[in-house]
């Protein structure tokens, strides 16, 4: 059994099911992200796991204890929210220092405590100053703190970057999964974003409709949709109709174009499938040997620094294809035509 398990979890509003059949193992130090539109159900099976809410039906176990019956401040969990949720009246030291202070923790082993939280986060030299004085990156820091001053067993984070302007998002989520690595703490961090969710954790749940569509590592979620919502809902995708002319070899029919996956589809024969394929595995020009290589008519040319984004018109459809900016290459003309190739390796077959 996972350090912390899930099983079968379910929840209802009145004749709104919002989680239906959730189950999900995470073991000890795993930094595991809930990632979903709006109203995917990712914050009520946080709030589950954190006792702020009570499951219609399923069990969740925490170090082989299962504490659906148990109020939260007896589970052990560290909470961070979205909206900081620091009490303006406390200093940083004292807002820090709440939770030991509520379990009784003597004011000697507090003082060490908040000290070395205050430390952990950077923020050594401001624990005499008010959550107002702060910017908004260091009150999320110091609400991270005071989740960790109590030593929990589960650290639940609620997007707690989503109101932070970009750049500090960026550095922060780089902090927390520095802290949660050092501390080896069990963390389920909800949000949103993608690039959040594939750059800080070890596995990544993709939600929708209540339910875990696809859970894997951020490699295999991105480069492995196994379902067209995975494929749609994380990063840029090419998607193309196909024929399948033989399921056991993986052959099919690209407009015109014959090809060959190597690999089983999933498909009768004649069947209508979707072929997928992420904008930087095509290439302009000729690819390697056993390459598809289309051609394309430039419809659009976006520079994005780094990268330049090209979208072509090959055979009705739109195909986007990213290329790195080179100073010394200009991007291809709009009307142009040019060869498209797409590496076998890289498609995927969406039959769902």
């Amino acid at each position: 059994m996972a350090f912390l398990d899930i099983s079968h979890l379910e929840k209802s509003f009145g004749t709104n099911r919002v989680v239906k059949d959730f189950s999900l193992g995470i073991e000890k130090g795993e930094f595991v992200s809930l990632l979903g539109p709006s109203g995917c159900g990712k914050t009520t099976v946080l709030r589950m796991v954190g006792g702020f809410e009570t499951p219609s039906a399923g069990s969740i176990q925490i170090d082989g204890v299962d504490v659906v019956g148990l109020r939260s401040n007896q589970r052990n969990i560290g909470m961070v929210f979205q909206a900081y949720a620091l009490f303006p009246n406390l200093t940083v030291a004292q807002n820090v220092a709440f939770g030991l202070k509520v379990a009784g923790v003597d004011k000697h082993e507090t003082a060490e405590r908040v000290t070395e939280m205050l430390t952990l986060i950077g923020l050594s030299d401001l624990g005499a100053r008010y959550p107002f004085q702060l910017s908004g990156g260091q009150q999320q820091r110091v609400a991270l703190a005071r989740a960790l001053a109590v030593r929990p067993k589960v650290l639940l984070l609620d997007e707690p970057l989503s109101a932070l302007d970009a750049k500090i998002r960026a550095s922060l989520r780089r902090e927390i999964r520095e802290i949660q690595q050092r501390l080896g703490i069990t963390t389920i961090f909800v949000t949103h974003d993608q690039e959040e969710a594939l750059s800080m954790s070890d596995r990544v749940v993709v939600m929708t409709g209540g339910k875990a569509d696809q859970i894997g590592t951020p490699f295999e979620i991105y480069s492995h949709p196994t379902t067209r919502f995975v494929a749609g809902f994380v990063g840029t995708l090419n998607t193309f109709d196909a024929v399948v002319t033989d399921p056991a070899t993986g052959a099919i029919t690209l407009g015109e174009t014959p090809l060959t996956l190597n690999r089983a589809i999933a498909a009768k024969n004649g069947a209508v499938v979707t072929l997928a394929m992420r904008p930087e595995s095509a290439t302009l020009g000729t690819g390697q040997p056993g390459d598809v290589t289309l051609t394309g008519r430039i419809a659009e040319v976006q520079f994005l620094g780094a990268i330049i984004r090209i979208t072509a018109d090959v055979g009705g459809q739109n195909l986007t294809l990213d290329t790195f900016n080179r100073t010394d290459m200009p991007p291809p003309a709009i009307g142009s035509d040019m060869a498209i190739s797409l590496p076998t390796s890289s498609m995927v077959v969406l039959v769902e």
